[in-house]
């Protein structure tokens, strides 16, 4: 997901976590110092539509540039004010002041933020580009001023005397440890180099983020037959037949890349040297030269961070990065990770075996490859557990499961209600727009959906926000949800997998983490919290897909109505355990090659990037060669561009929350309406309120335990 100025190649800060520009003056002798640069263009004031959405039928492409310059301008006017305040330095007159400042920015780079991600073009991208490095800048003038740093370090000096409570308390904490963190106690020639250093990894990864997008766009593979297609449904082929017409090639079919390693296709692919096609696109889209290739990149960021770290007097970047982490230390997260690898390497290994009797039994004399382990093991599930994922598809229509499903999910435990809004304009056609009603009645937010792959949008899923809420500023969220279901064909049903609808179910966590915020300060507002908690609510939700009340509701034959057959859920739930070895592996994989990327040293950076990373693979237990990491390191855009760098591991640490957790609601009446307000008022509804630890232990009443993960993923006996 995207936070607003707080991931991916802005790099942002706390500070800039704030909404919509505030008049009100910022001290008693503002009226002393210079004045702030006018704010002119769309963006100046607050939009005019419900809950300030931002109204995409009058924004322009190139109305984003200029727009967010101006705002960074204002903003850095607006710190300064701050900073040369001849008051003695208050809570007031400082932290909460700060918290007023950047709406005009924020406004702003919240829509282009997400239409970039969501729906790219030339203008778009060369944006992005013009203005990362500016909001690295910013934030470095920001953290770096030394008046303004002198501002907030006496108040913490002196919060003893202050008798800070709450939210206040968490403030100044978090304002004087972010300082900390990017370079406030550094020399001059350090906080320089600083500066150089941070321009320079911003504008590399934003060009990582763009050549990647273009890579997997341009790695489609281009097939010559539709009986090279067998195993595809008619929907999917008329799809690629699409596709292949759309980029020129009429009479010829063309599979579309997704981001991860593995490709959805390959399960139902039956020719083994298209299934070999795709999933080398897949792995080489941006390893194999060209103008798309991110390997000099990759390997300039990773020389750069090991030399921010050495900066800090840390040892490496991971120790410099995980310091307001959940899980504390990179030593920490790697036993977390680490005690699971003999289970999930044995599982693996079984699970090969199974595989290669079934490639046996067809008379094949080849062993299991990577392009052949998705196919067989859907094979294997159909067998065991009479399982078709298309037959499964048919139940899942996509908005059904949103308005039927989510929809529904969120009414019976939280008794929000929607309303569709045709009249609030979205950013692309695919977009739909509804209005949330709290329990009470009162408007609580409004939410964007924007479900199906395009060319223009980056891989994956996340949640961000338009408009975060803050009672300092009188705001209320708007939220949106992005996927990427494969859309369907001219004339067909928009179908979603049974991974689509968890999916769904996920980044809807996500969304009611930002609609249930009620915090007074934007910093401390919802999903502004750590890499290894904010994972945690949107896994927790995932649990409630399959709940048979919620289940019943949405899960209905596209055609003719009818409820998905109870021997189909049965053979749902007898196979969610099944392939796991592969499964958690790629995960695992992947988030440990994240930490030794990120445990490098001073001039240990790798002149091949490919390489070490076999280097590294080789040596974690696992057997990569058979079940690869979900992203290899050219196409690492969690770790390259998303914010995600020595964090990667926060998808397992909050899956092993999410279990733990859910087995506290199991235990305790299940889905209930009381379950619900518990669950939002513990932790849900918290933003970064409170300690993280402390926020779980009022849910659960004890620390989280790992045992619950390894159960639900059959990797532990009952």
């Amino acid at each position: 997901m995207n936070r607003l100025l707080l991931t991916g190649a802005a790099a942002a800060a706390l500070l800039s976590a704030c909404t919509t520009l505030d008049t009100t003056p910022m001290d008693t002798v503002a009226t002393a110092l210079p004045p702030l640069p006018a704010a002119t263009g769309i963006f100046a004031e607050p939009s005019a539509l419900p809950f300030q959405a931002p109204d995409f039928s009058r924004i322009r492409d190139e109305d984003y540039r200029p727009a967010i310059e101006q705002g960074i301008a204002i903003k850095l006017a607006e710190i300064e004010r701050i900073a040369q305040n001849p008051e003695a330095p208050t809570f007031e007159n400082t932290l909460v002041a700060m918290e007023r400042t950047g709406q005009m920015l924020n406004r702003a780079y919240a829509a282009f933020s997400q239409k970039q991600g969501a729906d790219a073009n030339d203008v778009l991208n060369e944006t992005d580009s013009a203005v990362s490095p500016q909001i690295a800048q910013m934030n470095d003038a920001i953290y770096l001023n030394d008046a303004l740093f002198a501002r907030v370090k006496a108040i913490y000096d002196n919060r003893a005397a202050l008798g800070l409570t709450g939210e206040d308390a968490m403030l100044l904490d978090l304002y004087y440890e972010e300082f900390v963190h990017r370079g406030a106690l550094l020399d001059d020639a350090a906080k320089d180099e600083l500066r150089r250093i941070n321009a320079r990894i911003s504008e590399l990864e934003t060009e990582f983020s763009q050549k990647l997008t273009a890579a997997t766009s341009a790695g489609a593979v281009l097939v010559d037959t539709r009986e090279e297609l067998a195993g595809l449904t008619e929907g999917q082929i008329a799809a690629a037949a699409a596709l292949a017409t759309e980029r020129g090639h009429p009479g010829k079919f063309m599979l579309a890349l997704q981001n991860t390693t593995q490709q959805p296709l390959l399960t139902v692919l039956e020719n083994r040297n298209v299934r070999e096609r795709l999933f080398r696109a897949s792995i080489d889209r941006t390893s194999s030269g060209g103008e798309n290739d991110t390997r000099g990149i990759v390997r300039e960021i990773v020389e750069l961070r090991t030399r921010k770290a050495q900066l800090f007097g840390e040892p490496d970047y991971a120790s410099w990065q995980m310091y307001d982490r959940m899980a504390q230390t990179p030593s920490r997260a790697l036993e977390f990770m680490r005690q699971m690898v003999p289970a999930v390497s044995a599982t693996q290994q079984r699970e090969a075996a199974v595989l290669n009797e079934r490639i046996a039994q067809d008379g094949h004399n080849f062993t299991v490859q990577p392009w052949d382990w998705p196919f067989y093991a859907e094979k294997v599930r159909q067998e065991r557990y009479n399982l078709d994922e298309n037959r499964i598809k048919q139940y899942f229509e996509v908005t059904n499961v949103l308005e039927n499903g989510v929809f529904y999910m969120a009414n019976q435990l939280y008794g929000l209600t929607f309303e569709r809004r045709d009249d609030i304009p979205g950013y692309h056609p695919d977009v739909s727009v509804y209005l949330v009603r709290d329990a009470d009645g009162s408007e609580l937010s409004l939410f964007y959906f924007d479900p199906f792959q395009r060319d223009s949008k980056q891989g994956g899923a996340w949640m961000s926000n338009f408009i975060e809420q803050s009672h300092l500023l009188g705001l209320k969220p708007v939220v949106t949800n992005t996927q990427n279901i494969a859309p369907p064909a001219p004339g067909q049903p928009a179908l979603a997998s049974f991974d689509d609808v968890i999916t769904m179910f996920h980044e809807f966590g996500h969304a009611l983490h930002g609609m249930f915020a009620d915090q007074r300060y934007p910093s401390l507002s919802g999903t502004n919290t750590t890499r290894d908690w904010v994972e945690f609510p949107s896994q927790f939700h995932e649990n409630f897909a399959t709940i048979p009340s919620v289940l019943n509701n949405y899960a209905r034959h596209w055609q003719t109505g009818e409820p998905i057959p109870a021997e189909l859920i049965a053979s749902i739930e007898r196979a969610s355990t099944f392939d796991q070895g592969y499964a958690l592996g790629e995960t695992l994989t992947a988030a440990l090659l994240d930490m030794e990327w990120h445990a490098l040293r001073p001039g240990e950076a790798p002149a091949d990037v490919m390489a070490f990373e076999a280097e590294a693979l080789g040596r974690l237990g696992l057997n990569p060669d058979l079940v690869p990491p979900r992203y290899r390191t050219p196409y690492f855009r969690h770790i390259f561009s998303h914010g995600y760098d020595a964090g990667y591991y926060a998808y397992l640490w909050t899956e092993m929350l999410h279990h733990d957790a859910y087995d506290y609601v199991a235990a305790n009446g299940g889905m209930t309406r009381e379950m619900g307000e518990r669950i939002r008022s513990t932790f849900l509804g918290q933003g970064h309120s409170r300690p993280f630890d402390q926020m779980y232990r009022d849910f659960t009443g004890r620390d989280p335990q790992v045992e619950p993960m390894l159960r639900a993923r059959g990797l532990l006996a009952e």
